[in-house]
């Protein structure tokens, strides 16, 4: 399966990647949710969940969020893991990272 993976920043502000295949779930996903998780902690990401528990999509977004578009701009390569790691978790072809309005659209 083909994958796209948009993160929007707002209107004219997207990064666009298209990529080729992406293993998804098991132990896949399992190394994308621990690649989140320390990219979380090192961005010294804040999220206020009423369950006090963090989603994955709460994960995928507020990296997104607290990294910011600089990272995206600058650091391709991370971006890239970026967008492979959601692909991952996700399992899904298509998949819109709205920062903006904090939320995932498939």
């Amino acid at each position: 399966m083909q994958h796209q993976v948009i993160v929007s920043f707002g209107k004219d502000q997207e990064f666009d990647f298209r990529l080729g295949e992406v293993a998804s779930g098991g132990s896949a996903a399992e190394d994308a949710r621990q690649w989140f998780g320390r990219e979380f902690d090192a961005l010294e990401c804040d999220v206020a969940t009423p369950t006090g528990k963090i989603l994955a999509v709460d994960r995928i977004l507020s990296v997104a969020k607290y990294a910011g578009q600089g990272r995206f701009r600058e650091s391709p390569e991370w971006a890239i893991k970026f967008a492979r790691a959601t692909a991952a978790i996700l399992g899904r072809d298509l998949i819109r990272v709205d920062v903006a309005n904090y939320s995932i659209g498939y």
